[in-house]
């Protein structure tokens, strides 16, 4: 159904029923208080015929898939606002308050009441469940809110992980840098051992020769 017929419904629903109240009430007043009143019945029933006509449009404008239910609606919001408008003629006439029960009973007035109460007693539902419609919406923008609120949450969480894992990385990098330097100069050491165990043996090998020729050149004589 179309957000905008049902904005339009809830507020048609909303002034029906405060129309409906206000003729009960103006049909117990006189004198200029009944005048006041009616004249804020007036504008109100010329509120409700511009509410019937908007979604009388949109009505019009919607998929064939919908249309024929919102025209079937709009049909029970025109006998409605008829019915009010025939209430506003019964107790704007002078002798209202003298209207006995048997008079309206021979005009098909009673009927047409009884008619219209029923069918308030259906907007007022209509109205309930338009309402209740309207908090499921609100609660499921609320979670629609908590959710991205918790998913903002899990991105960031994932970003400073993300950050963690690169400050590691260039961690194990710097390690890496010190292993190799570490084997260069192992390597070097080692080199420098090698040639010195060279050093070392060639200054022994030296040392034993000249002591087998100085016992040789002793023996010999």
């Amino acid at each position: 159904m179309s957000e905008v017929f049902e904005g339009y419904e809830r507020q048609y629903c909303e002034e029906s029923a405060s129309l409906s109240r206000k003729c009960t009430v103006a049909s117990a007043l006189d004198g200029e208080k009944k005048k006041q009143r009616l004249s804020e019945i007036q504008s109100g029933v010329q509120e409700a015929e511009s509410l019937i006509r908007r979604m009388d449009l949109e009505a019009r404008n919607t998929p064939p898939s919908v249309k024929a239910g919102l025209l079937a609606k709009l049909r029970e919001y025109k006998s409605d606002l008829n019915n009010l408008k025939s209430e506003l003629k019964r107790i704007s006439a002078p002798n209202a308050r003298q209207t006995t029960k048997e008079e309206l009973l021979e005009s098909g007035m009673a009927d047409t009441l009884a008619v219209s109460t029923d069918q308030r007693g259906r907007l007022m539902m209509t109205t309930e469940r338009l309402n209740q419609s309207t908090d499921r919406i609100k609660e499921s923008r609320r979670t629609m809110l908590e959710t991205e609120e918790l998913g903002v949450s899990i991105l960031q969480d994932l970003h400073q992980q993300r950050q963690s894992l690169l400050h590691a990385h260039d961690t194990l990098h710097g390690v890496d840098d010190n292993v190799g330097k570490s084997k260069k100069i192992l390597s070097a050491m080692s080199k420098r051992m090698d040639r010195n165990k060279w050093i070392i043996g060639g200054i022994i090998s030296a040392l034993v020769v000249a002591i087998l020729i100085i016992l040789y050149f002793k023996l010999a004589h």
